[in-house]
């Protein structure tokens, strides 16, 4: 719709005296619209990845957790074996006690009794808590289980993308995981011509491989985002700036990726970073030139995740 109404604008701009200035005013107010709209989606889109950052980060905490219950369940092992022994002494001692009938033994027989009923409760407890402690160390271990699944799933995403790409790498396309994720960066001298966001037909032969491996995974979230240098946009038209015009492009791939009926657009979020965001220095041509691209970065659902995380806490 932003594209429509963006050519719309454009055409109107170079046949003003065709169009009433009305039409071209509502136009203009409807584009404004538009682009507050997007904005606000950009917003949102940075604020789950926050939320999954977060999600990342407490799967790490949890980890952390795994091995403090671990040891502390190693500890309660340990006492629990000096306790038997001690159990073990007393009981002795109270069956010595037991062989000498006498009063002036009756008083500390009373203590030791005491004493054995004392431990035994304190062994029953014990043994609650290790039950307990064995029951979260299984459902950390599953979760352990399942986070490395999604490594794995992401690793052959990797592969499956490095190798469907190929031909396009040395053409300023990279594919690379980390942090559990896989990112496919592309620079602007494979999609775009400066200051458009019309995708070249080279890129669009990328993008469209791209989007063959995406629908064959339809658990992976898919984030578009547009990224710039820091030269002011000093094209005419609708743009208003980098951050526009980022947006802009990433909206245009992820136009191509729609075009595949195997992918759920439900999937698919696009983001506009502007040069807010760069690789590397402004300060060089070199380095202008890497930060024009587009990321796209893969994210296996965490719905699972979350789930289980709910669970144990």
């Amino acid at each position: 719709m932003i594209k429509k109404i963006s050519l719309g604008l454009l055409v109107l701009a170079v046949s003003t005296s065709c169009v009433s200035k009305k039409i071209y005013t509502d136009l203009e107010n409807k584009f404004a619209e538009l682009k507050k709209e997007n904005r606000s989606l950009s917003d949102e889109n940075e604020a789950l990845l926050k939320a999954k950052n977060q999600l990342e980060l407490d799967r790490d905490g949890l980890k952390n957790d795994l091995a403090k219950l671990k040891s502390e369940r190693d500890k309660l092992i340990a006492d629990q074996k000096a306790l038997n022994e001690k159990i073990a002494r007393l009981q002795d001692s109270y069956n010595a006690l037991e062989k000498n009938s006498n009063d002036a033994l009756e008083s500390n027989l009373k203590k030791n009794r005491d004493l054995l009923a004392e431990l035994e409760a304190k062994q029953k407890a014990l043994s609650i808590e290790q039950e307990r402690l064995s029951k979260s160390a299984q459902r950390l271990k599953e979760l352990e289980d399942m986070i490395a699944a999604k490594e794995a799933t992401m690793r052959k995403l990797k592969e499956t993308l490095s190798k469907a790409l190929n031909g396009f790498e040395g053409k300023g396309l990279t594919v690379e995981q980390k942090n559990g994720k896989v990112y496919v960066s592309m620079e602007n001298k494979l999609l775009f011509n400066s200051g458009s966001w019309a995708v070249s037909s080279e890129g669009k032969k990328a993008v469209v491989e791209l989007g063959k491996v995406l629908a064959d995974n339809p658990d992976i979230a898919v984030l578009i985002e547009g990224h710039t240098d820091n030269d002011p946009y000093g094209g005419s038209g609708p743009i208003a700036d980098n951050w526009d015009l980022s947006t802009k492009r990433a909206t245009a791939i992820v136009g191509i990726l729609s075009e595949n009926k195997g992918i759920d657009r439900k999937n698919l979020t696009a983001a506009g970073r502007g040069e807010f965001s760069p690789l590397a220095t402004n300060e060089t041509a070199e380095g202008k030139a890497k930060n024009r691209r587009i990321e796209i970065i893969l994210t296996p659902r965490l719905d699972e995740i979350a789930e289980m995380l709910n669970e144990i806490n």
